[in-house]
């Protein structure tokens, strides 16, 4: 995989436009061609516009062969109300990695499901107007096909072990969203990722406990979270990990820097990857 390529897509909030064209001269500056529609820019309420406008952008970029991969203009809220108007045969027929983060998690889940198609947990466009050079070189290198294992400099092991699987997740109040519906995720045999930004650590202990009682984490390998920035008593967010994952055979790794947090590492997802909690190591396979 080498991306030359970029779509630009806007599948969730409307974005502030300084911060997008700071961001896409980063992205020029490092070797990229970007593609960016007319519509990304159309608003409506909160939005960047209607759903099936935001969806179309999308199903365009995929079915496009000239764009090597597609990137999310921001995160926010939104993305969840543009799933049912994707076109799934096309995204199946013509995969190529979709990147972003938090709200962005819905699409790269779902892709992930229903198309078994690899996907980039990473920066939007607008993220990068302020991003650290950490973020911009992984950013980089994971589009570049270069994937660098992760040893956490800062790591903490909640349970030790080892654990191999398919690395899936993100934000987790995108994921606890998407059960019950049709395009609930896949988590079985997942080294599962979350990350999250100003949520309380008791909406934290609610959403990891309504994902619990759904049955979802049952055949899970693994278990890592990011960043937690903003988050009321964080303090007491490792706790709450422990607490819902400990009747269950897997690791627990804390302490990555993914997600919200000033430094955002690219994560390939999709695939396969060993996580080593007692290390503090993920290495993908």
């Amino acid at each position: 995989m080498s991306l030359k390529k970029l779509g630009i897509c806007a599948p969730s909030a409307r974005f502030d436009i300084k911060k997008f064209n700071s961001g896409i001269h980063v992205l020029e500056t490092l070797g990229f061609h970007i593609d960016i529609p007319s519509e990304i820019f159309a608003t409506k309420r909160y939005l960047a516009g209607e759903d099936f406008l935001r969806a179309r952008v999308i199903n365009r970029h995929f079915s496009d062969p000239a764009i090597d991969g597609i990137i999310c203009a921001r995160g926010g809220f939104g993305a969840i109300r543009i799933l049912d108007y994707l076109d799934w045969d096309i995204i199946r027929d013509n995969p190529k990695p979709l990147i972003g983060f938090s709200d962005s998690t819905a699409l790269l889940m779902t892709i992930m499901s229903k198309t078994k198609q690899v996907v980039i947990h990473g920066p939007t466009v607008t993220s990068f107007s302020d991003a650290h050079k950490k973020t911009i070189d992984s950013f980089y290198n994971t589009v570049q096909g270069k994937i660098e294992n992760i040893e956490l400099s800062n790591g903490k092991s909640i349970k030790p072990g080892k654990g191999t699987g398919i690395l899936v997740g993100g934000n987790m109040a995108t994921l606890s969203h998407l059960l019950g519906t049709r395009y609930q995720p896949e988590f079985r045999d997942a080294v599962l990722f979350l990350e999250d930004i100003g949520e309380p650590a008791y909406k934290i202990d609610r959403m990891l406990t309504q994902m619990k009682m759904a049955g979802v984490f049952k055949e899970i390998k693994g278990v890592i979270t990011g960043s937690f920035k903003k988050c009321e008593n964080e303090d007491y967010i490792s706790e709450i990990v422990f607490e819902t994952f400990d009747e269950y055979d897997v690791p627990i790794l804390a302490g990555l820097d993914a997600g919200h947090g000033r430094i955002n590492l690219s994560l390939y997802m999709g695939t396969a990857v060993i996580l080593d909690a007692d290390a503090s190591k993920i290495t993908w396979i």
